[in-house]
């Protein structure tokens, strides 16, 4: 049961949130931070950044604000720094207070919204039902949609 209502939590943050496509937009901008601080501080001396895989810890890091990074050797790459942990921190920031906002706003959603989630986990349910339950299930929808035609003619 604990993990139906897991799973059920992730869904609903995945289905009502951003937050996949945030983080997708964060693991892409640290790629090309950290792509661009390895180009900036490639070949410099006294550069701790020798390799992309430098560059990739590096821009880990830096946005943890654990202060473990090193400090970038030119000024290019001091900008680079600099812009990348204001935007990711923001960015990463941003998306934990936003998915805990949506979240919780949940139970403020529409009447419509309630039905329809209560309709789809009943539709998980539905390779139960016996085949009397099945025809009783089709009768009710064929009124309902029978229903919802008559409303709409009405409104035209």
């Amino acid at each position: 049961m604990m993990g139906r209502r897991f799973r059920k939590f992730i869904g609903q943050i995945v289905n009502r949130t951003l937050f996949l496509q945030m983080v997708a937009l964060l693991a892409s901008l640290w790629l090309v931070f950290a792509a661009a601080m390895f180009l900036v501080e490639r070949g410099v001396e006294g550069s701790a950044i020798r390799s992309y895989g430098d560059a990739l810890y590096w821009g880990i890091a830096a946005l943890s604000t654990a202060g473990i990074a090193d400090s970038p050797a030119t000024g290019a790459s001091k900008l680079i720094g600099g812009a990348w942990i204001i935007i990711g921190s923001v960015l990463f920031f941003g998306i934990i207070v936003s998915t805990v906002t949506a979240y919780f706003m949940r139970p403020v959603q529409r009447p419509s919204d309630q039905i329809i989630e209560s309709i789809e986990q009943s539709l998980e349910e539905l390779d139960q039902l016996s085949i009397e339950e099945l025809d009783l299930l089709k009768e009710t929808v064929d009124t309902l949609i029978e229903h919802v035609e008559h409303i709409k003619s009405r409104r035209q």
